[in-house]
């Protein structure tokens, strides 16, 4: 067997120009292609991880926002629930005040009528006290009475200075003598023991006042001696009433 050489090397003179003519007309191209392709694919996925790290920085940027919306949803809720509270033991202060001032009041009002009706039965027990003894004390009076009222009136007047009776004698509108009863026998006797204890002579009126019950009262324009049981009981009035 004998090699040829001229068609070996033909053979291979053409598949160098085959590679030659592959990688000048199909290689170049296709690898051009396929670094294009790469490239481009390479921009997607840098443009893809861009992106991705947009939307993770954006998920943590949310996050984070939902976070601090959520602390402060709480804190919110925390600082309104403190006014809230705030409010309320205000205003639960506030109506305990006004309760307790009306209380007080209420208590003040209820002492201060319990005061004035205990004090209106007692000045209605005291009126009707002195309105039973005024009619008892009626009852009792008679001569005997009277003759003890003028006794005690005579020395009244004999105890004033004797200035006040020289000036109850000078009054030229007299003396008015009240008595509880019309017993014009007395009149007289009432007069003689009248001008005695004065110690002189004047006008001397006799007025009738029931409402003396008893007793003898001495008046003029300005000197009165209240001697009776009218005098005495208004006596024991004013004591009961200062007394309460």
């Amino acid at each position: 067997m004998t090699l040829d050489f001229w068609g070996m090397g033909l053979q291979a003179v053409n598949v160098l120009i085959l590679v030659w003519l592959l990688s000048r007309v199909f290689w170049r191209p296709v690898a051009a292609a396929i670094a294009r392709r790469q490239e481009t694919a390479r921009t997607l996925i840098d443009t893809a991880e861009a992106t991705r790290a947009k939307a993770d920085a954006a998920l943590a940027e949310a996050t984070q926002a939902r976070a601090e919306i959520a602390e402060e949803r709480a804190e919110l809720l925390e600082a309104a629930k403190a006014d809230a509270q705030t409010a309320a033991k205000a205003v639960l202060a506030e109506a305990r005040s006004k309760a307790n001032a009306l209380l007080a009041t209420a208590k003040t009002t209820i002492a201060k009528e319990r005061e004035s009706a205990h004090k209106a039965s007692e000045k209605q027990a005291s009126d009707l006290a002195l309105e039973i003894a005024g009619r008892l004390l009626a009852r009792l009076n008679g001569p005997a009475v009277q003759a003890e009222f003028l006794a005690h009136l005579t020395k009244a007047i004999a105890e004033l200075p004797a200035t006040t009776r020289a000036a109850l004698l000078a009054d030229p509108t007299g003396i008015e003598i009240l008595t509880a009863t019309k017993d014009s026998d007395q009149h007289e006797t009432i007069r003689t023991a009248l001008m005695t204890a004065l110690g002189g002579e004047t006008d001397l009126r006799f007025t009738v006042d029931p409402a003396l019950i008893g007793g003898l009262e001495l008046h003029s324009p300005h000197f009165v001696l209240h001697n009776s049981w009218q005098a005495d009981l208004a006596q024991v009035r004013k004591a009961v009433q200062n007394a309460a």
